[in-house]
């Protein structure tokens, strides 16, 4: 039996790390149609099951205000995959299952992976699994991705899940004056048949949260004005009662109830504060509002002096060497009486104009080398945090700084780094601003 399933997470929740696990090398890279957002297909078999995966984009939530949210919310509804694997950090529980929440919502058929749940023990977190599992009502899988942990446990999970048809849509009380508007906004769409492949009470909440996509699609049966009518009805009750808005009170209450989850799932001996792990330390002092930019500038200090100091040398020995091969190639045209032009064009042409290029190459792989370093390390990251402000001071996104800096090295890679950024224009000023970025080849000639 063939299947196709899709990976959901959030950023840094080790989705892709399980992704590689269950597919090996078997895994094909694109783009999702009209972005420039990656996408990463793989595939597995495992007993009868041939099994397609789908690296859906690293999203908080399915709200449809990125990019990335938008592909991960429309393949869910458009594709409809056979399960949907949601691996989230169990160190930061709450936070990851707010995304859980919203497919659970959305009536689809998902599968926990409760990863890194190595380091929510060292932080003194203890979950109780079967109950979590009983109040989701899903099966939870317990993996370490990092260390190849769980991977056989997770397959034989995904077999079960696909062949159960019990996954019901998960419903969060929202208040009187929402459950109201939602129960007139399905009875709507239910009268006149509108059919997206999700439940009427799933397309009621969307409505309400002023989703774009699904409001669009209504509005192709023309009940919109009868929605919007019950909908500005709803935002003045709540408004009068709460003094927010009907999104912000949505959001709150799912939150509320992901709290009282993690309470009564979750043990923790101490807070998170009392034990702080090496990472928290690290960044106690790498994004500190004094130390932050000091530093900042102390790295890329260092990095583009080693680039320079290491780079200068090698560069210098590849242009003697190949001054050297033009001089001797030379000598030995001419004493073997070809023409002036031919040894000419071979010497100074062919091989001065590679040695001129080649003689950038240590400066340029030394560059990229830092870079990497530094984006592995987890440094970038913070950089960007602590660049945020002075970013936004010239109009770009905290995050444009990693491709300007890329810049330094070679701005083609540096345009291609611009897909990290969510929102289409910070994407494009971006791209407009990175040429201005002196790359490795131009810093030699200036």
């Amino acid at each position: 039996m063939k299947y196709k399933i899709a990976l959901a997470g959030n950023p840094n929740s080790g989705k892709t790390t399980v992704f590689n696990l269950l597919c090996g090398t078997k895994e094909r890279i694109g783009n999702w149609a009209g972005t420039t957002v990656e996408k990463k297909t793989g595939y597995f078999s495992y007993e009868d099951a041939e099994i397609t995966v789908v690296d859906l984009p690293g999203t908080y939530s399915l709200s449809a205000y990125s990019i990335d949210e938008k592909i991960a919310r429309d393949f869910l509804i458009k594709e409809k995959p056979d399960l949907v694997v949601t691996v989230i950090d169990a160190s930061n529980l709450e936070r990851n299952l707010y995304l859980v929440a919203q497919l659970l919502e959305l009536a689809q058929p998902v599968l926990l992976d409760l990863n890194m749940i190595d380091i929510a023990k060292s932080r003194g977190m203890k979950i109780d699994i079967e109950k979590l599992s009983k109040v989701l009502k899903i099966d939870i899988v317990a993996t370490i991705a990092s260390k190849g942990r769980g991977t056989e446990r997770l397959k034989s999970k995904i077999k079960t899940n696909l062949v159960r048809t019990d996954h019901g849509p998960l419903k969060i009380n929202y208040g009187k004056y929402i459950e109201s508007a939602i129960e007139r906004i399905s009875e709507t769409i239910s009268r006149t048949g509108v059919d997206m492949g999700l439940p009427p009470r799933s397309i009621a909440v969307l409505l309400l949260e002023e989703d774009g996509e699904i409001i669009e699609m209504v509005k192709r049966y023309g009940i919109l004005d009868e929605i919007e009518q019950i909908k500005e009805e709803t935002s003045k009750e709540v408004f009068s009662h709460y003094q927010d808005d009907v999104e912000s009170i949505i959001i709150e209450k799912r939150y509320g109830l992901l709290k009282g989850i993690k309470k009564e799932c979750v043990s923790e001996e101490r807070t998170l504060e009392d034990k702080l792990t090496m990472s928290d330390k690290i960044d106690k002092v790498f994004t500190n509002r004094i130390l932050g930019i000091p530093l900042f500038l102390f790295f890329m200090f260092i990095l583009f002096q080693l680039v320079f100091t290491i780079g200068t040398p090698l560069s210098n020995l590849i242009g003697d060497l190949f001054a050297w091969l033009g001089t001797s190639s030379k000598h030995l045209f001419i004493s073997m009486n070809l023409p002036k032009w031919i040894a000419s064009l071979i010497s100074d042409g062919i091989i001065g104009g590679v040695g001129s290029v080649l003689v950038f190459l240590p400066n340029i792989v030394l560059l990229f080398l830092g870079i990497s370093f530094l984006e592995d390390s987890g440094y970038l990251t913070r950089a960007a945090f602590v660049m945020d402000r002075f970013m936004h001071a010239l109009g770009l996104h905290g995050k444009s700084f990693i491709p300007l800096l890329l810049g330094f090295g070679c701005n083609i890679p540096a345009i291609m780094s611009t897909r990290i950024l969510e929102s289409r224009k910070d994407r494009i000023l971006t791209i407009l601003v990175n040429p201005l970025m002196s790359c490795s080849a131009r810093l030699t000639v200036y």
